[in-house]
């Protein structure tokens, strides 16, 4: 059996459906809420094996109470609100639960894959590196990121990185992302705001080396990321914690201009205040290092930023997953 905590989230339900596609339906999903919990609508029960609320699943592998075989667990699970600032929470959530998690499949032999993020990064001043070396001098700018770090910190000092796999996720988007309110990506709400608003509006730049529109980002297509992970479930004895970004970036204008072109329309951008409470935590270039990924054995060419946007918003134009075949609840509250 697969496990996948965070399964019915954004990343971890494209997961359920990826191995769906691959003959797999023996999924536990682990996720938050009770037997009808949150963002449902993103996985079928009938394509898994069962689904069990995160808080139960963690007390049942701490008494050693799970019965069935665990192949491989897939640890998407998480606070992903990168403007939360309770510390203690994301302590408990982030690190604390990953833990005792990685712990466990460690004891048991099971293959622990978990999603870290590029906010360990910062503000870009160390590199975007991932080599071990470089990972402790890295300084996140939010307590989100900082939680991450703990956690990928922690592996390197238990010298687990030859264990476990690791992703640095950087900006993912695609489909089932509707739940997320703020934190979905500026494809799913632009969607929505140019087709109720004519335009787009993006965040004016406070740095005099960036124009408005003009920061950066590596923004990388959902299918893509399903196709690294399954790369690494697939090569077991390939571990370590890896960046998962396409190893380019691209300006926020040009995101704009491409969710444009996908709605057949001439570019109107606007340029409004960023939040007085994210501006020191903003980072303005973000571009994965992929020379440790690539070493790996990983040669996949990733999707252009054109050609995601593309079929994200074929997708959302049809109202349905393309992922599960399925109408989706996409909710229209873009910025």
């Amino acid at each position: 059996m697969i496990v996948v905590t965070g399964g019915a989230g954004f990343i971890g339900s494209c997961l359920v459906w990826k191995l769906n596609t691959l003959g797999r339906t023996d999924i536990l999903v682990v996720d938050e809420g009770g037997e009808l919990p949150p963002k449902s609508s993103n996985w079928d029960k009938g394509s898994v094996a069962g689904y069990m609320d995160k808080t139960e699943f963690l007390k049942r592998v701490q008494k050693g109470d799970l019965k069935e075989k665990i192949e491989a667990v897939f640890h998407m699970g998480a606070c992903a609100s990168t403007t939360e600032q309770n510390r203690e929470y994301l302590y408990q959530n982030n690190f604390l639960y990953s833990r005792i998690l990685a712990e466990w499949a460690v004891k048991e032999g099971i293959h622990f894959l978990y999603a870290s993020s590029a906010a360990t990064y910062g503000d870009g001043e160390q590199g975007y590196s991932d080599a071990e070396s470089a990972i402790p001098l890295l300084k996140p700018l939010n307590p989100y990121g900082e939680s991450k770090q703990m956690f990928d910190l922690w592996v390197l000092k238990n010298r687990l990185s030859d264990v476990l796999v690791g992703f640095k996720f950087f900006n993912v988007y695609g489909p089932n992302e509707y739940h997320k309110g703020d934190m979905r990506s500026m494809i799913h709400k632009g969607y929505y705001q140019i087709k109720t608003e004519g335009k787009l509006s993006l965040f004016k730049s406070y740095k005099g080396e960036f124009s408005d529109g003009e920061q950066k980002r590596d923004f990388i297509y959902v299918k893509d990321v399903l196709e690294i992970m399954v790369w690494f479930w697939k090569n077991p004895k390939i571990r370590g914690i890896f960046n998962l970004g396409t190893g380019k970036a691209e300006t926020w204008n040009h995101l704009g201009r491409c969710i444009f072109a996908a709605l057949g329309k001439e570019p109107r951008i606007e340029y409004i205040d960023m939040p007085s409470d994210i501006r020191d935590q903003y980072q303005y270039w973000t571009q994965a290092d992929l020379t440790k990924l690539r070493a790996s054995g990983v040669q996949f060419n990733f999707s252009s930023l054109k050609d995601g946007i593309a079929d994200y918003i074929r997708h959302i134009e049809m109202n349905q997953s393309y992922l599960t075949g399925r109408t989706t609840s996409i909710q229209s509250s873009g910025r």
